[in-house]
């Protein structure tokens, strides 16, 4: 019988705990929508200017100066980031939390069909048999049990798309940059592109406003910040089977939480295909390295 250190269990627990942020923070959108009328590229600014604050608190406490690389690879990182987040932030507001959640949770995939067609990775039959059953929960979830497609779901799939790249980007980035540089770029330039272009749908929040502002931003960071720390104690495909958990989390709490509708029977079927796609990919790129 295999045996856990308690660094481990503690680990497991913190991921998790970073998924329930990360939902939370979604969560933190629909309970406003009961009360103030915010459009969601004020949330997704609100949250990369709070991580701007946050990293440069950091960095005067490192005292450590920057020298940034690859500032295309940066841009890009920057970019399809505050694309995927504010299309994610856009789904939860126009179609369910659970739906949202589940949706933006299929970039594990898109990573993977990314790097077959661009990078010229391989797969086995076993890998495209599983992307392919993915693909059919993203039809479930897009049209469940119906011929007409769900549209406002696009927007979910659109941030699992510019998630997959983002990421992608990321792991690039990294190999010229250290994580503060990255993270630098993405809130402070992510900051500046999301007022310019949304500038009109941002002001300055009254205190109901602010509240919910801070506590969707608040939940994102603290979301991110623990699935670093977990990842410290707890191997990639543990970390990576409890993350996705979130899709499992989004189904189950969304009609208590913020009183969505239940998932339907093919909302659950297309939910667990994704959910499974999900940790056998992160099995198989373990099992690749």
């Amino acid at each position: 019988m295999t045996s856990f250190s308690s660094k481990e269990i503690m680990g497991s627990l913190v991921v998790f705990a970073s998924a329930f942020c990360f939902y939370l923070s979604t969560v933190s959108i629909r309970w406003a929508k009961t009360e103030v009328v915010l459009h969601p590229s004020f949330f997704a600014f609100s949250r990369v200017l709070l991580g701007f604050f946050f990293i440069i608190g950091i960095l005067l406490i490192k005292r450590q100066p920057l020298y940034p690389k690859r500032y295309d690879l940066l841009i890009t990182r920057t970019v399809t980031n505050i694309i995927a987040v504010f299309c994610f932030f856009k789904a939860v507001d126009v179609t369910t939390v659970a739906e949202a959640n589940i949706l933006n949770m299929t970039y594990p995939l898109f990573i993977a069909v990314i790097s077959w067609f661009f990078f010229k990775e391989q797969g086995d039959w076993k890998t495209y048999s599983c992307a392919l059953l993915a693909f059919c929960g993203i039809l479930l979830i897009l049209a469940p049990g119906e011929i007409n497609i769900a549209w406002n779901n696009l927007w979910g799939l659109a941030s699992g798309i510019m998630a997959s790249i983002a990421i992608i980007s990321l792991n690039l980035a990294r190999q010229h940059n250290n994580t503060d540089t990255i993270l630098l770029f993405v809130f402070g330039l992510g900051s500046v592109l999301l007022y310019a272009v949304f500038h009109q749908e941002i002001h300055w929040p009254d205190s109901l406003e602010l509240r919910y502002l801070m506590l969707c931003s608040i939940f994102g960071i603290a979301g991110q910040y623990l699935l670093t720390l977990g990842f410290r104690y707890v191997t990639a495909l543990e970390g990576g089977i409890i993350s996705s958990a979130r899709i499992l989390l989004a189904a189950i709490l969304g009609p208590y939480l913020v009183l969505d509708p239940s998932l339907s029977l093919y909302g659950w079927a297309g939910a667990l295909l994704i959910f499974g796609t999900n940790i056998y990919l992160t099995w198989q790129k373990i099992e690749a390295h």
